[in-house]
């Protein structure tokens, strides 16, 4: 997505394009003269949202594009589309100043495309010379961050197992100067983390756990967690097979942290950064865990098993055990958790869970800055009722609340394994983009990591 964007220079020669609406297109089309107007209307071009118009000059040559937009004033994500509608060459936008760095990254995130098992494209791709004042190197750590999710995420699971998962954290931490280590198969047992072995024992492909470190000993802790289930065929408790088909995408936690953690080395910000993913595929053997099943746990609580779908928060609860015990500043969790977050509020706008009001003001006004959309559902106690059970601390899934608040009370089991983080907050996004849209093409995305990004650079700002 990097080399979507291009440094304006002397020798760039670019192909200005005219972003309009439909009562500002009469006026610029006047400026460019009555040919452009004659051809705009024989095009039944008129400025309406998304519509795009290329004009030729007297030799038959691109010599201008006009693209509608709801509001040319504050155009926001719509000029992403401009990635998979303009020809190849070089183009610039005339936009005014304030609005070229948003436009910039809408535009590279749009210019996204996941090729791995494809035939190369020969289709030369567009490129955008950006406006004075844009800063290119926030906005390539940014995209390569991106960039990192959306791969992991679209790679099929024959490809991206749990080592694959852990190589991918590994790999990115060693090229940042970090640390990291994984914890795997039988191994989980003997280091503390029964619940993830026990998901991902029935696997032929071992269970693991990578724990990765950057930064200054003496700088805020901030952890991150992510959810890695490479593949969830919901285990016993199997799913059908259309809810299956998408479920490459349940390590989309896991790579939204990784997006992050690559953000937020990049920019070298002051602090000393964790990283916890639990790697498994909830797989179906004889050595699968079972409905009514209780397991330990590495905080000691014991947990009964509702339902062999709802593994991602067992993994989870270890994780964040571990993570707890050394008291983080931020403990931020990620997951592709819950499709009652879904039916709440749909796959664009994901919740998010914290007992904090600064920190859940904060994210909310980043989340609506960066135009990475988050809102925030309550931690509400009296659910927790729901999770009772009678033979063990805790039951994992909603048993005796007539189906009701599933994201909530998934929020609220995985309170129970942080106790001591200053702050934390879950995260229960989607993953995915299930139609392409401006900057957001159909596939794997890194929900949240913008807009998290964004607060913690404002929290602790590079010295």
């Amino acid at each position: 997505m990097r080399a979507a964007l291009i440094a304006p220079s002397a020798s760039t020669a670019a192909i200005p394009v005219h972003v309009v609406e439909q009562g500002t297109a009469p006026a610029v089309l006047q400026s460019l003269g009555a040919r452009a107007q004659a051809f705009a209307a024989a095009s039944g071009f008129d400025g309406s949202a998304g519509q795009l118009l290329l004009l030729p000059d007297a030799d038959g040559a691109l010599s201008a594009v006009l693209f509608g937009v709801a509001n040319a004033t504050e155009p926001g994500f719509a000029v992403g589309d401009l990635a998979r509608k303009l020809p190849g060459g070089d183009f610039r936008l005339e936009i005014a100043a304030e609005a070229q760095e948003e436009a910039a990254l809408a535009f590279a995130l749009g210019s996204y495309r996941f090729d791995r098992y494809r035939t190369p494209s020969t289709r030369p791709a567009p490129r955008l010379v950006v406006g004075e004042g844009v800063d290119l190197d926030r906005l390539g750590l940014i995209l390569d961050g991106m960039a990192l999710a959306r791969d992991l995420v679209n790679t099929p699971a024959s490809d991206l197992g749990p080592a694959e998962l852990c190589d991918a954290a590994l790999r990115l931490f060693a090229d940042h100067g970090g640390r990291a280590h994984v914890i795997e198969g039988e191994a989980l047992l003997a280091e503390g983390f029964p619940m993830v072995h026990a998901v991902g024992r029935a696997s032929t492909r071992a269970p693991q756990l990578v724990d990765a470190t950057w930064g200054e000993e003496g700088h805020p802790r901030v952890t991150l967690v992510g959810k890695g289930v490479v593949f969830d065929t919901g285990g016993l408790d199997i799913k059908p097979s259309s809810a299956m088909a998408l479920m490459k995408k349940d390590m989309g936690g896991a790579a939204a942290v990784l997006a992050l953690a690559s953000m937020i080395m990049a920019a070298g910000l002051p602090v000393r950064l964790r990283v916890i993913v639990p790697a498994v595929e909830n797989a179906i053997s004889g050595a699968s865990f079972r409905p009514g099943d209780v397991l330990a746990s590495r905080k000691g609580l014991t947990v009964e098993i509702g339902n062999t779908d709802a593994e991602g928060r067992l993994i989870l609860a270890d994780a964040l055990a571990l993570a707890d015990e050394e008291e983080p500043e931020i403990l931020i969790d990620m997951a592709t958790l819950t499709g009652a977050a879904r039916v709440a509020l749909g796959p664009d706008l994901p919740p998010f869970y914290t007992d904090d009001e600064a920190f859940a003001a904060d994210l909310a006004a980043h989340a609506t800055a960066t135009r990475d959309p988050l809102w925030r559902l309550p931690l509400w106690r009296p659910y927790e009722s729901y999770l009772e059970s009678r033979i063990a601390d805790i039951n994992h899934i909603n048993t005796s609340g007539a189906g009701f608040a599933g994201s909530i009370t998934a929020a609220l089991f995985l309170s129970r394994f942080v106790e001591k983080a200053r702050v934390w907050a879950h995260l229960d996004i989607y993953g995915w983009n299930p139609a392409d849209r401006p900057g957001r093409p159909l596939g794997g995305e890194a929900q949240a990591a913008r807009a998290l990004f964004s607060l913690l650079a404002a929290r602790y700002p590079r010295r």
